[in-house]
């Protein structure tokens, strides 16, 4: 069987411990190399990895090449203008396509059911670039990040301030895998899918929402937020006015525990969800989090093709 990672639930909390060990390992063994050298075992020489865009990326095509290089293998791009997905290929004869040239296939699309077209026909591994459902390999890069920075993952507290959209539905998914909390602050009509939430509840996570920004960041190990209006949404005044009590600025910082990190998957609409002051403050840690998008996914590659 085909090890797809749609979701964070595909792999299960003991593959994501592993693959975020085997992450800091590989990250440690680079120190000091060209970024685009192999690592010293090149455990995916020979491989190629499909990525397919339907939506603009600049950290999930960068990282996911750069992943695929350090592997030992390489990659190639296709996107929706200049492939026959274009021009009305169906995607489950594309998925076919690509499994008889290709090891693996990364997809970063909208529709979620795409993807889970996609895996269906596919005789390899399938991976998510991001859906509109879910972000599953951007919160692989936030766990290694706070890993990295010192916070245990289990018993942690994550607030969330914002849009209830793809990357929490991942946070909170991770929470219930993982085994931390987390605090949703998300003005009414912006809330996330529940059914995560209550997955996450049973297994043992608590994840609660409230519609104050300051009871969300409250004794917060990690806060992390969101753009509000997310690509191909039209720059809804409406909407700008109702996150705006949730804007994460220094004073809403002071809330959560001396020394939280702050997190966003950029890029940012600076002045919007954050102030400057935060998104270049001491307790941000998004450069970090950015660059870990490559060791966060060279694990999940290994572990989807066989190799963790």
């Amino acid at each position: 069987m085909n090890r797809h990672f749609l979701n964070l639930s595909d792999a299960g909390g003991d593959a994501i411990a592993a693959m975020l060990n085997d992450a800091i390992d590989r990250k440690a063994a680079r120190a000091g190399k060209p970024r685009g050298a192999a690592d010293a075992d090149a455990p995916l020489a020979g491989h190629v990895l499909a990525m397919i865009f339907e939506k603009n990326s600049t950290r999930t095509r960068v990282s996911f090449d750069m992943a695929m290089r350090q592997l030992g293998g390489s990659a190639l791009i296709l996107d929706g203008g200049t492939s026959q997905l274009g021009r009305g290929e169906t995607i489950a004869d594309t998925a076919r396509v690509l499994s008889r040239m290709c090891d693996a296939i990364m997809i970063r699309t909208d529709d979620h059911a795409k993807i889970e077209e996609m895996a269906h026909h596919a005789t390899v591994p399938v991976v998510n670039g991001l859906t509109d459902l879910s972000h599953p390999c951007q919160i692989m890069a936030d766990l290694l990040t706070v890993v990295e920075h010192g916070v245990a993952l289990p018993g942690s507290q994550w607030a969330w301030l914002g849009d209830g959209n793809n990357v929490l539905h991942s946070i909170i998914e991770a929470a219930g895998l993982m085994k931390f909390d987390v605090r949703m602050g998300c003005p009414e009509g912006y809330d996330p899918d529940p059914s995560f939430a209550v997955e996450a509840g049973k297994l043992g996570a608590t994840v609660t929402l409230t519609r104050d920004p300051v009871a969300a960041a409250r004794g917060a190990d990690v806060v992390v937020t969101d753009t509000w209006i997310s690509m191909g949404q039209d720059h809804a005044e409406a909407k700008l006015a109702a996150m705006m009590p949730y804007q994460v600025t220094p004073d809403l910082m002071a809330q959560a525990k001396p020394g939280a990190k702050f997190l966003h998957c950029l890029p940012a609409h600076r002045g919007e969800e954050v102030v400057d002051a935060v998104i270049d403050g001491p307790q941000s840690v998004i450069w970090d989090e950015a660059e870990n998008r490559i060791h966060a996914q060279k694990s999940v590659l290994l572990w989807a093709l066989g190799k963790l």
